[in-house]
């Protein structure tokens, strides 16, 4: 759920700095760093280290992997990294009773997972050639939301999801590129590989099922004790290979399933790592891992996982997330360095207008099918109001062909319109539970024709609705025509730390149908739409399948940038081409990259940050050109940067052989006495002649970055009454933090206290539940917001759903 909290910033503000310097009532428990013993390594994330619970954290050795040796030209043995490590778990033991080992990773990741008490994490830390220890992550699907379209038989056909064809893969089945003989792993919740779709990609060998620790990575079916029945694996596994009733983007390719999200499609990272070093160790030439989490670093297990299994040759596609379309807002595994992060796109749709009684602020929020809104269009309906939209709220109350009306809050805007659909409604009205309008763009895959009202304006139609006026009329009109464009729900860049653009590319992810399991033997044929950018990672990972047979000598990089190359490039509604952070290098096309006769890598680069403050900085790139043909080429480069206080620089001709490789280098001033603080795009644009070979995205910052100083909250009550964990992840640390609690209407309650100088990564406190020191907070549902100031900067965000005092 998205808030505008621009009214609490300057409050929050001023309130800060008036209140107490010290924390009253609530006491840091982030581990801090307590003399050079515990230098020797770091911890990351989220772990309360004063906590005697059990918990499970990945170890990070100083003996490199067998990946990263191998990278680094070192020569490292699976037997040595075996004595390394088992070197160090002896000591584990020795110093923390309690620990126990769990997994063990040696290709893509050197270390284990290990459970132990928290509060033995310092412990942990002095173990000699522990290099770092993570917390055990939480990953779920990268998916919106899921429709069930269990279709009739008669209405099957091959290609029944347009966003295949769309981006090339019909013409490149014409060409006699399918995926044949590359394997493709799903890192995921399972694949139903019964399906009559999925069968034929499957051979004797299914893969492994890393939650259950068995030969069979089966979905999770309806009625299993430890959570909801699971598809999400399935469709993507669809949507890159099915081959039956309808096609993946690469129907020959051979998959292999790997379970690591169990039931309620929920995992954990020591099963996600073991998942990676499993595909890679199993021949996987290509892996999908449509699954994330909310941390916004590069440094995280998994993406490091995913770096060295690239270097191994596996082509590693991963969702960039749904938590658009604000910036900083890509989260981990997509922050890998070297992976493909994969961004969202809609195909091409109808915007509409609508007109609805003497409301100024309707707007079309989002629909399905265009024939479901002309289906309204002029016509006299009953509107039914519907509270926030919950299924019990639609209890008792007749639906059938009419619109609900209903109040945003507490669930996803796509979920009332599921709800509304459920209970028998056409159409559906949301509006906002602050004063304006609801300031999102449109929302795709909405099951009924929505439209959206200011608070104002849906408070008097609720009005209007009790005083028994519940007749309405809505007149829609055709504004434009619109082309491929962005999901407002996929997640942007940059990477903290690094400043790397993500995506690196963008593919279909609105409404994509795709295989489901049924768990039905008499009925296998499962189909469902689904949207998120976890469809549009198997997308990009079916183009690399097909890729990957075509051209099977090319190297990760090469794979990677050559879709990135050749990728379209995205304008907005207002042909405004959208910047590097929303679509990557644009949206990846399947023939141009087979047909392409250069490559340049990098595919796109950040020259970091530029923090003088006075004088000039420099900074160099060198980009590589491979010139594919049989023919002596020379190519001509041009650099784009706007903004006062930079030039640019650098190769302007480069000449090179066939099937020879070439250098350019570029070169990136900024003078500090003139250049404004903020973040820079630029582009690299090689030509063959006349002929565009690429326009390499490029980025840079100047002075301290604008991420925000804090990315979430959470509070959860303990066992003992009165007591609450509340949790903030700081990207950058904090010189400042404050807690600040509000009633459920959003009415400012007080303060539950204000901190100095925390550092960066998740940190953890424990309240009394006391407000200002004074009082006790009545039972009842809040809000708590974090409030978090360092260099300069500071941001606001607001728990996602209220916490209850009892």
């Amino acid at each position: 759920m998205k808030r505008n909290l621009i009214r609490f910033s300057i409050f929050v503000f001023i309130l800060f700095f008036t209140v107490s310097s010290s924390l009253t009532g609530v006491h840091a428990q982030s581990a801090k760093k307590q003399g050079a013993e515990l230098e020797k390594a770091e911890i990351f994330g989220d772990i309360d280290t004063t906590s005697d619970k059990q918990t499970t954290v990945i170890v990070e050795l100083k003996e490199k992997s067998l990946a990263e040796a191998k990278a680094k030209g070192e020569k490292q043995t699976k037997a040595a990294l075996n004595a390394a490590r088992n070197k160090v778990k002896s000591q584990t033991v020795k110093k923390i009773k309690k620990a126990k080992v769990k997994q063990e990773y040696h290709r893509v990741f050197s270390g284990f997972s290990l459970k132990l008490p928290a509060s033995d994490i310092p412990k942990l830390l002095a173990v000699k050639d522990v290099k770092a220890v993570y917390p055990n992550a939480t990953y779920k699907p990268d998916d919106i939301k899921q429709k069930s379209v269990m279709l009739s038989k008669d209405t099957y056909h091959p290609q029944m999801d347009k966003s295949a064809p769309y981006i090339g893969a019909d013409q490149a089945w014409r060409s006699g590129f399918t995926g044949k003989g590359v394997k493709v792993a799903v890192i995921d919740t399972g694949v139903d590989y019964k399906h009559p779709d999925l069968k034929k990609n499957f051979g004797p060998y299914k893969g492994y099922d890393l939650v259950d620790n068995d030969y069979d990575p089966q979905e999770t079916p309806a009625g299993d004790p430890r959570g909801e029945a699971t598809s999400h694996g399935t469709h993507v596994a669809g949507t890159i290979a099915a081959n039956g009733k309808i096609k993946g983007v690469a129907p020959d390719a051979t998959l292999l399933a790997y379970r690591v999200l169990g039931p309620g499609g929920t995992g954990t990272t020591e099963n996600v790592i073991a998942g990676v070093e499993k595909a890679v160790a199993d021949g996987a030439e290509v892996i999908n891992l449509s699954l994330g989490s909310s941390v916004n670093n590069p440094d995280y297990a998994t993406s490091i996982a995913l770096d060295w299994a690239m270097s191994e040759g596996v082509t590693a596609v991963t969702s960039n997330g749904n938590s658009g379309p604000k910036n900083w807002t890509v989260g981990s595994p997509g922050t890998s360095r070297e992976a493909i992060s994969v961004g969202a796109t809609q195909l091409p749709y109808r915007k509409y207008s609508v007109q609805f009684d003497s409301y100024q602020t309707a707007k079309v929020m989002g629909y399905n099918k265009v024939a479901d809104l002309l289906s309204l269009n002029n016509q006299k309906v009953e509107l039914i109001e519907a509270g926030i939209g919950q299924p019990e709220d639609f209890k008792g109350k007749d639906l059938k062909g009419k619109v609900a009306v209903i109040k945003r809050g507490e669930i996803p805007f796509v979920d009332k319109a599921q709800h509304a659909k459920d209970a028998g409604a056409i159409g559906a009205v949301i509006y906002n539970h602050l004063s304006g309008e609801i300031e999102t763009g449109m929302i795709e895959g909405m099951a009924v024709p929505t439209i959206k009202l200011s608070k104002e304006d849906g408070e008097e139609l609720v009005q209007q609705i009790k005083k028994s006026n519940r007749n309405a009329v809505f007149s829609f009109k055709l504004d434009k025509e619109l082309g491929e464009t962005m999901a407002a729900f996929s997640s942007r860049g940059p990477v903290m730390n690094t400043w790397m653009i993500k995506p690196d590319i963008s593919a279909p992810g609105v409404n994509i149908v795709s295989t489901v399991p049924t768990h039905d033997p008499t009925n296998p044929h499962g189909y469902a739409s689904m949207q998120g950018t976890s469809m549009a990672s198997p997308h990009v990972a079916g183009v690399a399948a097909i890729v990957k047979q075509a051209k099977p000598d090319w190297s990760t990089d090469q794979i990677k940038a050559v879709l990135m190359n050749t990728a379209k490039k995205l304008t907005d509604e207002n042909g405004k081409r959208y910047p590097h952070n929303t679509q990557g290098a644009g949206s990846v096309r399947i023939m141009d990259a087979l047909h392409t006769s250069s490559i340049v890598t990098p595919g796109s680069y950040s020259f970091g940050t530029y923090m003088k403050d006075k004088g000039r900085q420099t900074k160099t790139k060198t980009f590589t050109i491979e010139n594919l043909s049989s023919l002596r080429k020379a190519y001509q480069l041009e650099y784009s940067f706007k903004g006062k206080g930079v030039s640019v620089r650098g190769t302007k001709r480069v000449v090179i052989p066939a099937h020879k490789t070439g250098k350019a280098k570029v070169k990136v001033m900024v003078n500090a006495n003139k250049a404004k603080a903020g973040t820079y795009e630029g582009t690299v644009s090689v030509r063959d002649g006349e002929k565009k070979v690429a326009e390499i995205p490029l980025l840079f910052i100047v002075k301290e970055p604008d991420y925000p100083r804090v990315t979430s909250v959470t509070v959860a009550s303990g066992l003992k009454y009165g007591t609450h964990t509340i949790e903030a992840y700081l990207p950058g640390g904090a010189e400042d933090l404050a807690f600040l609690v509000y009633d459920e209407n959003l009415e400012f309650i007080g303060q539950a206290g204000v901190y100095k100088n925390q550092e960066k990564g998740y940190q953890t406190y424990q309240w009394n539940g006391m407000i200002n020191d004074t009082t006790a907070l009545k039972p009842g549902r809040y809000y708590m917001l974090a409030y978090a100031s360092t260099k300069g900067k500071s941001s606001t965000v607001l728990t996602e759903k209220p916490f209850i005092v009892e």
